[in-house]
């Protein structure tokens, strides 16, 4: 009776921060995996509600789970979530890990979700980075209200192979966020095969990027995140048209188009590479290529597929 070889040994680490509300959902889907983790570490990052409390009775059932506390601050930062990811990571680098997983602590998700992820890596040596779609409570699909398409894999949990986490080197901290897409990004900068699957999906319990501001700022500082990871203003012009036809509809378009076009007409200084943003610029151009083309032909437009990924 032939045997399947074993599924790739992961880790996982999870920056925190006043996630009390939705902590447990992601304890709860993670402690119940089909196939678990070598070792789960959470980087409470100073969180000022009961976050840590409730990881602590976690760890304290789950020999494989852990926990770091980092000295408390006032405010939520991109370079601080590189930290604390980090400071997760040397509690686990020397693990006998094939894959790395970066997962937030506001998702939920099925019993295989993890194991579906794995058995990818295992069929395809190309495959870098690899993670699911995902929903959110007001009717929000990574896969129909989104543009990213099926190369993109969400920032809220993503999964390295080992050699690829190593060559891009890892999270980088910049000022303006984005720097989970980065990594994705950069991943296929360097040869690797990126990809979420329609097949599965998690649940995303707090509304994409709301943390601690309105919708509206959300897409103002979505906008001057496109600018910074050097998005093409022809790409943000079609970008800014779609984000009008989703709640709160004209004002989160005008929102987004005010966050990017202000720092363009300024001429604020990027913070990626020349190498980056025209790699990034040719990804953008190749799909606005694809969905032209698609309305020119009255044909139906997918998202995630529009650009034959």
């Amino acid at each position: 009776m032939r045997t399947s070889p074993p599924l790739p040994p992961y880790v996982l680490v999870s920056p925190v921060h006043n996630e009390a509300a939705d902590i447990e959902k992601t304890l709860t889907s993670v402690a119940a995996q089909t196939v678990r983790p070598l070792r789960w570490v959470i980087v409470d990052d100073g969180s000022t509600d009961t976050t840590a409390e409730i990881v602590q009775r976690f760890v304290d059932r789950h020999d494989w789970i852990g926990m770091v506390r980092l000295p408390r601050h006032d405010s939520r930062s991109f370079g601080s979530k590189v930290r604390s990811f980090n400071a997760g990571f040397e509690r686990v680098k020397d693990l006998p890990y094939e894959v790395i997983g970066n997962v937030d602590g506001d998702i939920s998700f099925d019993a295989d979700h993890l194991e579906f992820l794995l058995q990818k890596f295992q069929a395809d040596p190309t495959l870098g980075v690899a993670g699911t779609v995902f929903r959110e409570r007001d009717g929000y699909r990574s896969d129909v209200n989104s543009f990213e398409g099926a190369k993109h894999v969400a920032g809220q949990c993503q999964l390295f192979r080992r050699e690829c986490y190593e060559q891009i080197g890892g999270f980088l901290s910049t000022p303006h966020g984005g720097v989970d897409w980065i990594a994705v990004v950069t991943a296929r900068m360097r040869g690797w095969k990126t990809r979420s699957f329609r097949e599965k999906y998690f649940f995303h319990h707090r509304p994409l990027g709301t943390a601690q501001r309105s919708a509206v700022a959300s897409a103002y500082s979505y906008g001057q995140k496109d600018y910074f990871v050097g998005g093409s203003p022809v790409w943000e012009l079609m970008r800014v048209a779609f984000r009008a036809t989703r709640k709160p509809y004209l004002v989160a378009g005008f929102a987004l188009g005010c966050g990017f076009y202000g720092c363009y007409l300024r001429g604020a200084r990027r913070t990626v590479s020349d190498e980056f943003m025209a790699f990034h610029r040719s990804e953008q151009m190749a799909k606005l290529k694809a969905v032209c083309a698609s309305v020119f032909r009255l044909r139906t437009i997918d998202p995630f597929t529009v650009a034959g990924e």
